[in-house]
């Protein structure tokens, strides 16, 4: 199994049948219901009756397998660890056994500087992750820690979101730092954003200076989406958003009674040649001045948390770099 059809897994001779575990389970609604009705509310969320359809047969095909051994093929950003918990808590409910699963997850790789996946791999290197540290076979206490993780992540309150990122289990390494990266996607003390909007507010506003100094394609009005995706990118240790979701975001901070960004063209979804630049609440807020949860509201699903309005009951704490409840 793995995150996508990026990777040439099949080139490893190493494997006899791949699953593509398509999910953004970062973004959208996640609740603690069953698999039928979760299935029914992702799909809903990312597509529709096609995409249900295909959750369902993605499912069918784990199931199927259930007396066979599993290869999870997966990197160390958000993206992959919120699907690896998944994933391990499905095999655990249809009663696979630990030791018949291995999991092959990397962060980084020698002589690539800026390891952005197993995609960047050839097939022979890929073959030889299963022969290295990355590579291990999975124990019960992994799989009560990936349940543990999936239950929390899909909780109706984020309170056992920090002992999952407190964690340093062997098998399960990056999980601890992904779920402390999903704490601050909550909206910050400091301003309301998370930090995923916060930077690219950030790098809206050092794109469109730059491009203004420069001259570059006319200079002029603002900073263009795709560059100002590239940067906040750029900013992640582990890089987990797409540009999809990221113009999503975009979008959402250009909503509101005060937005805080300002698009051309006006009303057209945000593509990569969208032309961005701060509003002047948006450099309020980007100086920590003013709330943007205060100021334009939210209406944002993280997992099974369903933050509205304006006053939530969670923040990401700057100070504690810890997630709280709001004073």
């Amino acid at each position: 199994m793995s995150n996508g059809d990026c990777t040439d897994l099949v080139g490893t001779g190493v494997v006899r049948r791949v699953l593509y575990w398509r999910d953004v389970l970062h973004e959208g609604p996640v609740p603690a219901v069953g698999r039928e009705e979760l299935r029914r509310v992702r799909g809903e969320f990312l597509g529709g009756a096609e995409t249900v359809r295909q959750l369902r047969e993605r499912d069918a095909v784990l199931e199927g397998n259930r007396d066979g051994e599993y290869v999870l093929w997966f990197e160390a950003d958000l993206y992959d660890q919120l699907q690896i918990v998944e994933i391990l808590s499905c095999l655990g409910e249809l009663g696979v056994a630990a030791e018949r699963v291995r999991l092959i997850c990397v962060g980084e790789h020698p002589g690539i500087a800026g390891f952005g996946g197993l995609g960047e791999l050839r097939a022979e290197e890929l073959r030889e992750l299963a022969a290295t540290r990355a590579c291990a076979v999975l124990t019960p206490d992994a799989f009560e820690l990936a349940a543990r993780a999936w239950a929390a992540f899909r909780a109706p309150v984020p309170d056992g979101l920090g002992a999952v990122a407190a964690a340093r289990p062997g098998e399960l390494r990056f999980l601890g730092e992904a779920f402390d990266r999903l704490g601050r996607e909550y909206p910050s003390t400091r301003d309301g954003l998370s930090l995923t909007e916060r930077r690219i507010l950030a790098a809206t506003e050092r794109e469109a200076a730059r491009r203004e100094a420069t001259g570059r394609e006319g200079g002029g009005w603002g900073a263009v989406a795709r560059d100002v995706f590239v940067r906040a990118s750029a900013r992640e240790a582990r890089r987990f958003l797409g540009d999809t979701w990221a113009f999503a975001a975009m979008e959402r901070l250009a909503r509101g009674a005060r937005p805080l960004l300002e698009l051309r063209p006006a009303g057209a979804p945000v593509g990569p040649a969208t032309r961005l630049r701060l509003t002047p609440a948006g450099t309020r807020v980007l100086a920590g001045e003013e709330d943007h949860v205060r100021l334009n509201g939210i209406d944002r699903w993280i997992g099974g948390v369903h933050l509205t309005g304006h006053d939530v009951p969670w923040r990401w704490d700057e100070g504690r770099e810890a997630l709280t409840p709001a004073p």
